[in-house]
């Protein structure tokens, strides 16, 4: 499987940020990548006061893992004891030694990182372990999401800005999330564009533009009505 992966193809600023070459565009936050992903992923989606057992999050861009890392932690933290489900939609992974890289930013999650790469398999996309499981499904998540039977308790809504990666916050796919949304599900993004959060509401969520992270004014969040 692994030679039908397409890798994505970085540069790295400061020797620690990766850049997306195909969409010109940094993996995480300049200023606190972290920070960032709590705020607007975990704290969007009020986590981790939701965590219960079999809790299933989605996400639209796996990227650097940052994300998976953060909510892996958070869940630990909160005394879970059985596996994490996660479900990453991602066109152009990371290789093995980029996400380490890349994951090596954030000295706070050096001991999850190592847990996570003891048990990722690039070629298939899956993870496991007593508390995670996680599967990375590769290709355009406009095909992949609407073939998923999962449904999410709560979606991470993280791909490049939709001025450089317009595919990934189209109306049909913004449907596709509401489709594999389970009851009183959630999603939350960095982005305030009006027409994702348009697609959104369409798509069934309550939709709420609250307070962005850092310098950006504004973020959104919803839960599916």
């Amino acid at each position: 499987m692994s030679d039908q992966i397409e890798y994505a193809t970085l540069e790295w600023r400061d020797g620690k940020i990766p850049i997306a070459l195909r969409f010109d565009d940094p993996y995480f936050s300049l200023d606190n990548g972290m920070a960032e992903t709590e705020f607007v992923f975990l704290g969007g989606n009020d986590l981790p006061a939701r965590f219960a057992p079999e809790f299933h999050v989605a996400e639209l861009g796996f990227g650097s893992g940052l994300n998976l890392l953060c909510t892996w932690k958070a869940w630990l933290d909160a005394g879970q004891t059985t596996p994490l489900k996660y479900t990453s939609f991602e066109a152009f992974p990371m290789s093995p030694a980029d996400m380490a890289l890349a994951q090596s930013a954030w000295p706070e999650l050096a001991q999850h990182a190592d847990m996570f790469a003891q048990i990722w398999d690039a070629d298939t996309g899956v993870a496991q372990s007593e508390t995670l499981d996680v599967q990375v499904i590769s290709g355009d998540a406009r095909e992949t999401l609407a073939a998923w039977d999962g449904a999410a308790d709560a979606w991470f809504l993280d791909g490049f800005s939709p001025a450089k990666n317009p595919e990934l916050w189209g109306a049909d796919l913004m449907a596709e999330v509401g489709k594999h949304t389970a009851p009183n599900g959630t999603f939350a993004t960095y982005t305030a564009a009006g027409h994702v959060r348009q697609s959104l509401a369409e798509a069934g969520f309550t939709v709420e533009r609250i307070k962005g992270f850092g310098r950006k004014r504004h973020m959104t969040r919803g839960v599916l009505a």
